[in-house]
């Protein structure tokens, strides 16, 4: 009787203490299912809480496209001849008179050397005052030269030539193998060709984008997508700035996964099944397949269409991945991962449990420990 009295005590005190255990809160790694499910709107919280199915995906996977407007596609690429300010012209004019206005005596022509076209674009020929060069060729400036010394001096021979050194450049930035500022001449035309006389990119290609800034408009591409669309081989502009930065988006994983950190992108884009394996798959020991979270911030927008109803402002969204359903896999594979996205995967429930277990045998263990020291002192 008295074995079985002392086996009951035991019980109770097990119960007793695995409740006070659990109470007290073990360590974990974070909420488990029900309390993310309890944040919903439909309970205590205020974010969306929502399954992952194929609506879903088509809906959340709509990002930020980059791209060049048509202002930077339909611009023409600069002629191999066309003036800009700051080019060096030469020029040589032939009169047919003995004593010629430019032309000195003894002599059939006269050459000028280095006349560079100024700020505003004119270059100055005596005679024949200020003439506009930039955005003109040698040959219209020719002909306009030739027609103002007409005035003054019989059928005059003019000839306009480009002299080494170019006004028309552009600076390349960032992620490349040779910063600086580079002339629009005829090879280098057009952004392919600047960014190869640039030494190419110097950072993972998949990575990279490619901003170019053009008075006060911007435009931005992936490296990769400037040889997948030729229309993104834009014509280049003197004063261009192109910067190459390496992608700055990122998502953080947290969980039971292999690995907790904060991760860059290594793609233009990411699955949830890719985010995963990047920090080391679902934990064997302590992940529960069915609790994959992505928390995310939507835009009023795209909110709407998800919830299917009117809202205000950007909307906290919670995405459920069950990877054991039958298309689980496949709806975690489509689902897209986007910039400062948290990515949690819960605690099976045996492994809270296992924990409360344990703590508790370790403090029926101290117990017993402190039975027995005082049973032996009372015993002296």
């Amino acid at each position: 009787m008295l074995s079985l009295t002392l086996r009951l005590s035991k019980g109770v005190a097990l119960v007793v203490t695995l409740g006070l255990v659990a109470s007290c809160g073990l360590p974990r790694s974070g909420p488990n299912k029900a309390e993310i499910f309890a944040g919903s709107v439909l309970r205590e919280g205020d974010a969306f809480v929502l399954t992952v199915d194929d609506r879903v995906n088509a809906i959340a996977a709509v990002a930020p496209a980059l791209g060049f407007s048509s202002a930077f596609i339909n611009a023409g690429a600069l002629g191999s001849d066309t003036i800009s300010a700051g080019d060096v012209l030469g020029l040589t004019i032939w009169e047919n008179v003995e004593d010629g206005l430019l032309v000195p005596t003894g002599q059939n022509a006269t050459i000028l050397e280095e006349v560079q076209v100024d700020g505003s674009g004119f270059i100055f020929v005596p005679y024949a005052g200020r003439v506009k060069a930039a955005g003109n060729t040698p040959e219209a400036v020719r002909r306009v030269i030739s027609e103002k010394l007409a005035d003054q001096t019989p059928d005059p021979q003019v000839q306009v030539r480009r002299l080494a050194g170019n006004g028309s450049t552009v600076a390349v930035t960032g992620g490349v193998n040779a910063s600086g500022v580079y002339p629009i001449e005829q090879p280098t035309r057009t952004l392919a060709a600047m960014l190869s006389a640039a030494g190419g990119v110097g950072i993972a290609p998949e990575t990279a984008r490619i901003t170019v800034v053009r008075g006060s408009h911007r435009g931005q591409i992936w490296y990769e997508d400037l040889f997948k669309d030729p229309r993104n081989d834009i014509a280049l502009r003197n004063g261009d700035q192109i910067v190459i930065e390496e992608d700055t988006r990122f998502f953080t994983a947290l969980g039971a996964t292999g690995t907790q950190s904060r991760v860059q992108f290594f793609d233009q884009t990411i699955s949830a099944i890719e985010a995963i394996a990047q920090v080391g798959g679902l934990s064997p020991n302590a992940a529960d397949p069915t609790g994959v979270f992505v928390f995310r911030n939507e835009p009023e927008e795209i909110a709407e269409q998800l919830v299917g109803q009117d809202l205000i402002g950007t909307q906290r969204v919670v995405y459920v991945l069950d990877l054991t359903q039958p298309n689980g896999v496949f709806m975690a594979r489509d689902f897209a991962i986007r910039d400062s996205d948290t990515v949690y995967v819960t605690e099976a429930p045996f492994v809270q449990f296992n924990k409360t277990i344990a703590a508790a045998t370790g403090s029926l263990a101290a117990v017993n420990t402190l039975n027995d020291v005082a049973s032996g002192s009372s015993g002296n």
